[in-house]
């Protein structure tokens, strides 16, 4: 099949629900003045959303503590340099409960699929005939839904129950929905002393790996909190200024709480009273656990466990089960908790209407090739919506650039830009079409990015699971989608990893002369210093891989391969104390500085 036919436009099926808007207007206030204009959901910076400046009173804000580089980031950069990205939990079982734990139910076994939704999601309970309340009720219609997903259908009812449970479902089925909506009527069915009081207690904690899914499941909630006029939300995250969080909490205190687990954990330390707060907590939310505790937040959940009350309802969901998983549900949940896998046995862990392809290519034609790929794409199809994955942070600046200087419509995201301009590119993209995002793996899951016609993985990705997560940015909700992924030919040892998820491989496109001559132009017009931290990035991603990373001497062969990808004729020099950090002093072929 020729590349051209790969990215040839595919008609889609209708979407399930609106795209959720990343606009913040976080606090639904208890009371609005009689006469008062409405309230409506201003669209600020997210700086400003969690933490607005107010004048100073109360307790004064303790000097923060260094804390450890945020776990997205260092992953990002390639920083990680000891720690093998080949994959954690690979080849541990995920058959079900092991004998003697929970009883299981398989929501994926029972009942009936004739929802005619593809997929799956669907099913045909509506929310009305759940028993939640009329204002619940009220604020779910109003968000555009009527019939509940399999994910909610299953876990709804046992959530109301008060029951602990452990969730095995796909991202982007509705998941964020099924655990807020019963955790919200649990909140609103609390005595009102100890909801209207001026500093509440934090009723419900939720915890997610990213700022970009933490943000998500913020607004999903203040979606369902709109005839909830008491009960306030907030998130915690970091990217933004600890002290303008503690002042936002000390003037508009919620019952509510998303974060990353980093940041709560600087509250914890450092936030006057913040520890006493999480004493009111009633349902404790792990959302993405198994991205969670792959990502090293295990020590700082285990931290967040013991600061809430041991009398709690806990939720776990988790598109993946492994045995890291499990410990940590032993650890969280009571004994008796309920294990309910919405994932069907022999179910494509991709969406089957993502057509899948690879391409292998010497790293030197990447960026033609993918110059090529991209203006074939939006030529054919003019609601175009394209994801680029890259392997670093500063990798994805590279290329962001480089196809800036091409002409295309280009929006880059990663864990270096600030947090307010990661939300603005973020909200744009989700709701326009006629754009190119080029991105780290901030955005590779739990990120609903609506209509995007085409997922491109630019080299290696770090493990199997990271593949299929990035790829179901496509082919979600019903719809149909591409993937490619581009490898250098030292990359193809991956592809055995994905052999059974019907990926076959597209031919190379043969890119004219004059073609290769507008990008090799272009990329020499990229600033130095985008090159050296690219170059830098690259090296310390690929020294942390265990089959490449294996025999130094071949890694710097191969980092210098990229080098001159970069129309460098000599690779950068890297400063001696990062060399040592990746375990790359003294190896020869590598300069320093």
């Amino acid at each position: 099949m020729a590349a051209g036919d790969l990215l040839r436009t595919q008609s889609g099926l209708p979407v399930l629900a609106r795209a959720f808007p990343s606009c913040l207007c976080l606090r639904v206030p208890a009371r609005r003045r009689r006469g008062a204009p409405p309230l409506t959901a201003a669209k600020v910076d997210v700086a400003d959303a969690v933490g607005r400046r107010v004048r100073s009173g109360g307790a004064a804000v303790p000097k923060r503590r260094r804390s450890r580089r945020d776990a997205e980031e260092e992953e990002e950069e390639g920083l990680a340099f000891s720690r093998v990205v080949t994959g954690r939990g690979r080849g541990v079982r995920e058959e079900g409960v092991a004998e003697g734990e929970a009883p299981e139910f398989d929501a994926a076994k029972s009942g009936d699929e004739s929802g005619g939704v593809d997929g799956s999601y669907l099913s045909d309970t509506r929310f009305d005939q759940c028993a939640i309340s009329p204002l619940s009720l009220k604020a779910v219609k109003d968000a555009g839904y009527e019939r509940m997903t399999q994910v909610q259908e299953a876990t709804l009812p046992v959530i109301l129950q008060g029951k602990d449970v452990l969730a095995k479902a796909k991202t982007g089925t509705g998941k964020t929905v099924a655990f807020l909506l019963p955790a919200i009527e649990v909140l609103s069915a609390l005595p009102n002393s100890r909801r209207d009081q001026l500093r509440p207690s934090i009723n419900l904690l939720v915890m997610c790996p990213t700022r970009e899914l933490a943000i998500q499941v913020a607004v999903e909630a203040k979606k369902l909190l709109k005839y909830h006029r008491s009960l306030g939300v907030q998130v915690v995250i970091g990217g933004t200024r600890l002290t303008q969080e503690q002042r936002s909490m000390q003037a508009n205190p919620c019952q509510i709480l998303v974060a990353t687990p980093g940041r709560l954990k600087d509250h914890v330390e450092n936030t006057p009273g913040f520890s006493t707060r999480l004493k009111g907590v009633k349902v404790l939310v792990l959302d993405e656990a198994d991205r969670l505790l792959d990502m090293g937040f295990r020590r700082d959940i285990e931290r967040i466990i013991a600061s809430v009350p041991k009398e709690r309802q806990t939720l776990l969901f988790s598109a993946t089960v492994p045995e890291e998983v499990r410990q940590i549900s032993h650890i969280a949940m009571k004994k008796n908790y309920k294990f309910i896998n919405t994932v069907k046995d022999g179910d494509e862990e991709t969406h089957a209407q993502v057509s899948q392809m690879f391409m292998i290519a010497p790293l030197d034609l990447h960026f033609s090739i993918l110059y090529d790929v991209l203006k074939k794409h939006v030529a054919e199809d003019a609601d175009y919506k394209v994801i680029i994955f890259c392997t670093t942070a500063m990798v994805t600046k590279l290329v962001a650039e480089i196809l800036s200087q091409l002409r295309l419509n280009i929006r880059e995201i990663h864990s270096r830009k600030s947090q307010s301009a990661r939300t603005k590119v973020s909200d744009e993209f989700r709701k326009s079409r006629g754009l190119i995002l080029v991105s780290s793996d901030v955005s590779a899951r739990g990120v609903d990015y609506p209509d995007v016609t085409l997922v491109i993985q630019v080299g290696v990705p770090a493990d199997r699971q990271q593949y299929i997560h990035r790829l179901g940015r496509t082919g979600r909700k019903g719809k149909e989608g591409q993937g490619l992924l581009l490898l250098a030919p030292w990359e193809k040892y991956f592809l055995s990893s994905i052999k059974d998820l019907s990926i076959s491989e597209a031919t190379v496109p043969s890119v004219d002369s004059s073609t290769q001559t507008i990008v090799k132009d272009a990329v020499r017009k990229v600033e130095m210093r985008s090159k050296e931290c690219a170059y830098q990035a690259w090296l310390g991603y690929y020294n942390s891989n265990k089959t490449i990373g294996r025999e130094k001497s071949r890694l710097v062969k191969l980092a210098e391969e990229f080098s001159q990808s970069m129309e460098l004729s000599v690779p950068p020099a890297i400063p001696k104390q990062i060399l040592r950090k990746m375990g790359l002093n003294n190896v020869p072929g590598l300069r320093s500085t």
